[in-house]
């Protein structure tokens, strides 16, 4: 496939790279690889790169590997990674950030922090990148990015730019109605005035919180399943018995049971197979349903 793109895209400023390993992009370090993995320059060369991408040539956009999990035989068609051309970071008036969507969530908090503005310190305790924020609506600690999302555009499977506000997102819980075609670039959020030391103080408390009670230093994926209305996922996890539960060495956490994580060699398969068991064991145990909240993407080898 690289060698039929290429002829196409004569000014193409950014990377493409053929049989790329997917695992060394996801937090799992697991998954086959993308066909082709193309990491643009800037929105100006995703919007060209798309253009004269053909129709029918799947196009699959990743952005940290957090909250993803890669089937063993990978990915068919482009894999896009936005990377430094998206990673820009600007204070507007009116207690506002711009961000790019490569952009860690972390930092999105630090910089308000150090900017004095109030309100998303909430990132500190998401381990994505904005992109994936704006796709699931990312919340944690009781707030959520359609909160204090402005507007933020994106660019099409045409190669078409697109400003959307934060209306035409239609979000809900883990749900964001954007079209699915759509890969974010660009983020406006609004804050509001605060004091860089207890902003500082409040991201420090969710650091703490989460290093305490979330298996964070192991290979996972972040929270697996979300919370059923009504329920926590992790509190019918363990009622149904599955904390500690392993498929190879994918293991249900110990500290946290809506986690599963890698303990060395898992493969994708064992970590899916892991996952569609608890789903089992506690749809038999509670009669409820849960509904993955990782992505799982690509073919089983």
């Amino acid at each position: 496939m690289l060698e039929s793109l290429t002829p196409r895209l004569p000014d193409l400023r950014g990377r493409l790279a053929a049989d790329a390993p997917l695992k060394d992009y996801t937090w799992f370090r697991v998954g086959g690889p993308a066909e082709v993995l193309y990491s643009p320059a800037d929105e100006a060369d995703l919007a060209y790169f798309l253009k004269a991408l053909p129709a029918d040539v799947p196009a699959t956009n990743i952005g940290l590997g957090s909250n993803l999990l890669v089937r063993d035989g990978g990915i068919e068609g482009v894999v896009i990674r936005l990377g430094r051309g998206f990673g820009e970071i600007k204070v507007e008036d009116g207690h506002r950030l711009r961000v790019g969507t490569a952009v860690p969530d972390v930092k999105v908090a630090r910089a308000a922090a150090d900017a004095g503005i109030a309100g998303l310190s909430f990132y500190r305790g998401i381990p994505g990148s904005v992109g994936g924020a704006l796709r699931m609506n990312g919340g944690a600690h009781g707030r959520e990015t359609c909160e204090v999302l402005v507007e933020a555009r994106a660019v099409d499977r045409r190669g078409d730019i697109h400003v959307l506000p934060v209306a035409d997102f239609h979000y809900r819980y883990r749900h964001c109605g954007a079209p699915d075609d759509y890969i974010f670039t660009e983020a406006l959020f609004q804050g509001e005035p605060g004091d860089p030391v207890n902003i500082l103080a409040e991201m420090d408390g969710i650091a703490a919180y989460r290093e305490e009670v979330q298996p964070i230093k192991s290979r996972t994926g972040g929270s697996t399943f979300k919370n059923p209305p009504g329920n926590k996922s992790w509190q019918l996890i363990d009622a149904a018995g599955c904390r500690g539960l392993a498929v190879g060495d994918a293991k249900v956490s110990e500290l946290h049971c809506n986690f599963l994580i890698n303990e060395g060699n898992a493969t994708a398969a064992d970590i899916e197979t892991l996952g569609e068991t608890v789903r089992a064991r506690v749809k038999e145990t509670s009669g409820i349903e849960l509904e993955w909240e990782i992505k799982r993407l690509g073919k089983e080898a």
